[in-house]
């Protein structure tokens, strides 16, 4: 019978007690036992055999343990209906939809045991201080997006674009698409995120180029302003009084990247869990999940106050969150709109814009409106994915097949070149 150390040291130091070699008091001290359990291994004490060291429990089951059948039901469920869960989500299952009172480390432990590692691949750390967060609620929003294939091969691959706010970890607004990282996904989501919190104060970003202009190029009007026109999402913020702040690398905004690591462990298992194949149901689940998430793993801002400020709603949101460009009305009345040419209607009193700048907002809802200061000219329904560009003065490229479409009035009618 093999003893531990600790076992060993436990017979030296009764068998001397017992012997009168060292007093009660010191082997309790040695052995770090009240007195009285010494006296108790005292009369346990056989000088032939070393089995009355041993706990009298040793090698029987737990009243408290978890039983045979409900460890080969927990491994059952991980290989099946929770195969790809982590160790922690499989736990959050286990305990609120399987009603099993099991606790990480078990589970952990029951999986290591069948051969089941965890999906999630670990590595080494390297040393990296950690950005303080805000103190307060709406001080600073993190934003990015992540493309994935959160269907596993169901579908195929979208793009997850949300905020998270940086005092608490909440995430206050995300969705998926289906097209890449872009200004309409961006701003779709800026402006849930208004709408449900108000406007934060900054926001920290990456350096792509929805938000910030890469380009080289300086017309001679932006030479003569001293900067260049910003995106059309850096419209959006400069209007809002939204701080914006460029990321020098990913690991300087690394609370939404370990934002999007939990999403991609754990949001796919959910997709898959509730059968989602299309994006209005894969967005349901994301939105389910994310209270789900916020309820879990927010945390309490170190100050209580709130720095979302309520946009009003005397301004045109739907202007404001819009594409919008810059156009001069010809002297036909004519707006050329990538391969659209507007007729501008007559307005009252016949009176003309020749010659005068007005600026086309494409508005989220997929309408084209023309603006001549807070005079609203004229519009019409576009989808989004007409967009001629995305960045401000930028040419439309139309290919020579394609026809120019003419609208009058709001009718519009074909016309090959």
């Amino acid at each position: 019978m093999e003893l531990s150390q600790n076992e060993l040291q436990r017979v030296k130091v009764i068998e001397n007690a017992v012997q009168g070699r060292i007093t009660v008091q010191e082997a309790s001290g040695l052995l770090q036992l009240s007195r009285r359990q010494v006296k108790r291994l005292k009369a346990r004490y056989e000088p032939d055999r070393v089995d009355w060291v041993r706990h009298g429990n040793r090698g029987r089951p737990k009243p408290w343990g978890t039983s045979e059948a409900i460890k080969k039901r927990i491994v059952e469920l991980a290989r099946n209906k929770y195969a790809g869960f982590n160790d922690s989500h499989l736990t959050e299952k286990l305990v609120e939809v399987e009603k099993m009172v099991v606790s990480r480390e078990t589970v952990r432990r029951l999986l290591r045991q069948a051969k089941l590692r965890s999906p999630r691949k670990r590595r080494a750390r390297r040393y990296r201080a950690r950005r303080e967060r805000k103190p307060r609620l709406g001080m600073m929003v993190l934003t990015d997006a992540s493309r994935e294939d959160w269907l596993e091969g169901r579908g195929p691959a979208w793009t997850l674009i949300g905020y998270q706010d940086d005092a608490t970890g909440q995430v206050l607004a995300c969705a998926f698409q289906l097209e890449h990282e872009d200004t309409l996904g961006y701003l779709r989501q800026l402006r849930a995120l208004v709408e449900r919190q108000g406007v934060p104060l900054s926001l920290y970003r990456d350096q792509h180029g929805t938000f910030q202009r890469n380009d080289k190029h300086w017309t001679m009007e932006e030479q003569m302003a001293g900067r260049q026109t910003p995106t059309q999402l850096g419209r959006v913020l400069e209007e809002l009084g939204i701080q914006s702040i460029g990321a020098l690398s990913p690991q300087a905004k690394g609370r939404i990247e370990r934002l999007w690591k939990t999403f991609q462990y754990r949001l796919k298992s959910e997709l898959r869990l509730a059968g989602a194949s299309t994006l209005e149901q894969a967005n349901r689940v994301l939105e389910s999940f994310r209270q789900d998430y916020n309820r879990r793993f927010a945390v309490a801002a170190r100050e209580a106050a709130n720095d979302f400020r309520p946009l009003s709603q005397k301004l045109n949101w739907d202007r404001l969150f819009s594409l919008r460009y810059e156009r001069v009305v010809g002297k036909d009345h004519v707006i050329v709109f990538g391969a659209r040419s507007i007729q501008l209607p007559a307005q009252k009193g016949q009176q003309g814009y020749a010659g005068a700048r007005v600026e086309l907002s494409h508005q989220l809802n997929g309408e084209l409106h023309v603006w001549h200061g807070q005079q609203d000219l004229f519009s019409m329904k576009l989808p989004l994915d007409y967009a001629p560009g995305l960045a401000p003065r930028q040419p439309a490229q139309r290919s020579k097949k394609q026809p120019r479409i003419y609208v009058y009035a709001g009718r519009p009618a074909t016309a090959a070149r």
